[in-house]
């Protein structure tokens, strides 16, 4: 599907940070593709970029209204409606990440028919997925895996892309979600794929590849997840990661919305990723952990990374603040070019 750019990223009514990871993702990755953000009364949500109106936007450039929300479930609130309504009948096009498919609003569709604008659920894929077969691919490939959802796989996949290319080595970012595939526009919304298939949908979107080429793989969700785990793991074992990232927010003691549900060590939790990962790779080995340090302080964060490395032997760093480049310089180490 080929979106409509520049975006005006919807918040709706939300007043949670983390529901926004998908306006966030889009601001963060690709900012001169976002004219601003656009919210209901009762949202409280800022992603430090103009506020404005459908009719401001529209008039800036603005080509698509952007649904910047993700909720738990990806429902399309009633209350958010009218609004989609409206951006219609202001010249744009609609995108939505959500499970909910546009068309199931009613009237939607008419709408956007009559006006001439598309609505694309960017989370729903255009075509069928085998089940995954655990043969070895050609290529390399790289997987970040995390402590729970919303806590820094796509900004780890994203920099880590980027540190890979900039050292001369073949690299590409596959997005398993609705805002990596909006950055980059291709991939599969694996966490809306049947669950039989998931492995094969991972399969299919990192396939045989020239030897030394990475695959840089988005992650989702986390096996420690009571919702989500099931995705997880399909991914793991469709992907046959030859390489892991452990993405970790060090304040978070719980998953997040679920306070009964303590997270394990860092080290317990590579053990199970590095247990589900050797079923279909059993040379799988991490590579370092990426954390998410935005609201500590400099000496205490990188006092944290320093006594992390020294407990992991593996390099730890913040893509946001550091970059990827020792996660880059590790993956060159450890896995030499053919000669």
């Amino acid at each position: 599907m080929q979106l409509s750019k520049p975006y005006l990223l919807f918040l709706g009514d939300a007043t949670s940070f983390l529901d926004c990871k998908t306006g966030a993702g889009l601001r963060d990755w690709c900012p001169f593709d976002v004219i601003g953000q656009h919210a209901l009364p009762a949202g409280t949500v800022d992603l430090g970029i103009p506020a404005l109106s459908l009719a401001e936007s529209a008039a800036r450039g603005a080509r698509s209204l952007v649904i910047g929300v993700a909720p738990v479930g990806g429902a399309i609130p009633p209350g958010w409606w009218p609004t989609l309504f409206a951006a219609l009948e202001a010249g744009l096009d609609i995108v939505s990440g959500m499970h909910m498919r546009l068309g199931e609003v009613p009237g939607l569709a008419p709408s956007a028919a009559r006006l001439g604008r598309k609505l694309f659920d960017v989370r729903h894929a255009d075509r069928r997925f085998a089940a995954g077969t655990g043969k070895k691919r050609m290529g390399r490939r790289v997987l970040t895996v995390g402590m729970d959802c919303a806590i820094g796989k796509k900004y780890t996949a994203l920099a880590l892309a980027k540190a890979l290319t900039e050292r001369g080595i073949e690299a590409s970012f596959r997005a398993t979600g609705q805002t990596g595939i909006m950055i980059s526009g291709r991939g599969v919304a694996i966490d809306a794929v049947v669950a039989d298939f998931i492995a094969g949908a991972a399969e299919w979107l990192s396939p045989d590849n020239k030897p030394d080429h990475w695959d840089v793989v988005e992650g989702q969700g986390s096996l420690f997840h009571p919702a989500y785990a099931g995705v997880t793991l399909g991914l793991v074992h469709g992907t046959q990661p030859d390489a892991l990232v452990l993405c970790h927010d060090p304040r978070r003691q719980t998953i997040d919305d679920f306070p009964h549900c303590p997270l394990p060590t860092l080290e317990e939790a590579m053990r199970q990723y590095l247990t589900a990962a050797k079923v279909t790779n059993r040379h799988s080995r991490f590579i370092g952990v990426s954390l998410d340090t935005s609201r500590l302080a400099d000496p205490e964060r990188l006092e944290l990374q320093s006594r992390l490395e020294a407990q992991l032997n593996l390099p730890v760093i913040d893509p946001m603040r550091d970059g990827a480049a020792r996660l880059a310089a590790a993956i060159e180490r450890d896995f030499p070019r053919a000669a």
